[in-house]
């Protein structure tokens, strides 16, 4: 049977655009007590109103929308089965963690253990890194970027849609280059095409001034999800490179994809462990944060990182389909001058 992808996959992310949109509204409006934690409770977040962290809820009931349809018209493969399932397990404990995490604030060394299961599991299911010949070193890197991801993506939802929009930037990453590749029909492109219309859903109500949050539901299952992404996309894609070494150029590939969330990220574990900190409490020191402070009001903040990443995933794309190696220079120069700039201003002296 011949199916129109292009047609199909464009109403497809437009439904779960409106999908999301019914679903959040709902929510909004009926919900009042799932992932809002008492008044009395200390709060770490920037914004000081209490706000239903409920749009995890909706990323997940459209990732299985968007699971089913994949089922329905994706390309089937040998690994086909496996490696979506390994997909779906991990990101439906990535959920569940999460959502106990906003119920009842879990403990961080539960978190961790739950993070590092998921990263089995990935690997389990055909999806782990293959950089090094020692398997050991690439399943132990697996793991790293796997929790690493998660925590960084739960860090950078730390004010009005943020998160949002550089995951929105990723997963339009994995789209083109897969419809590109001649992969439109591909479970990678069907599960990025539904969670990107999800998320475009929720930024109506997460764009500042925010109506509500994703919450540690949607931050973990966003990490898990997009890691996963990273790993097929990123880290393991064949760049026809004409250099020795090409992993090189995958890891160049992973810091212009995920360019804000491991700034930002390595950023605050930088200047935490400088003065004694433990990186992993809240707090309010991120870059978005220290823009802020220079006078950057949260939608230019929000607008700016939408720029950033939008460049980056532009870099990440022609190096990968024009790869020259003036590109490639320019692509550091560019990783270089973010990390450097967003770092510098949270270490500079302010009046």
């Amino acid at each position: 049977m011949n199916f129109n992808y292009p047609f199909i996959l464009t109403s497809f992310f437009f439904l779960c655009f409106i999908f999301s949109l019914i679903i959040n509204y709902i929510l909004l409006k009926f919900v009042q007590t799932l992932g809002i934690r008492g008044k009395e409770a200390e709060q770490v977040r920037w914004n000081p109103k209490v706000k239903p962290a409920l749009g995890g809820i909706s990323f997940y009931v459209i990732f299985l929308f968007s699971f089913i349809v994949t089922i329905l018209i994706s390309q089937k493969t040998d690994s086909f089965t496996w490696r979506v399932s390994g997909i779906l397990i991990a990101s439906t404990l990535a959920f569940l963690m999460g959502l106990a995490d906003d119920a009842f604030n879990t403990q961080p060394l539960l978190k961790f253990l739950t993070q590092v299961i998921c990263a089995f599991v990935l690997i389990g299911s055909g999806h782990s890194i293959e950089i090094f010949q020692n398997q050991f070193l690439n399943y132990m890197l697996t793991v790293l970027w796997v929790v690493g991801i998660m925590n960084s993506i739960n860090m950078l939802d730390n004010m009005d849609g943020i998160t949002t929009i550089v995951s929105i930037c990723i997963c339009l990453f994995m789209i083109t280059l897969n419809i590109s590749l001649l992969k439109t029909n591909s479970y990678i492109s069907i599960l990025n095409i539904g969670v990107a219309g999800g998320l475009c859903g929720f930024l109506i109500y997460n764009f500042h001034p925010s109506k509500m949050f994703m919450g540690d539901t949607g931050s973990q299952f966003l990490g898990l999800f997009l890691a996963a992404m990273g790993i097929d996309n990123c880290w393991n894609i064949d760049v026809q490179a004409e250099i020795n070494n090409q992993h090189i150029i995958n890891f160049l590939l992973v810091g212009l994809v995920f360019l804000i969330p491991l700034t930002d990220t390595t950023t605050v574990v930088i200047n935490r462990m400088r003065i004694g900190q433990s990186p992993f409490v809240g707090g309010k020191d991120h870059t978005t944060h220290h823009l802020f402070f220079r006078g950057v009001t949260e939608k230019r903040i929000a607008i700016l990182y939408f720029l950033l990443s939008s460049i980056a995933i532009s870099f990440a794309y022609n190096l990968i389909f024009s790869y020259s190696i003036l590109l490639v220079y320019g692509s550091i120069a560019f990783v270089l001058f973010v990390f450097l700039t967003l770092y510098l201003n949270t270490i500079l002296r302010k009046k």
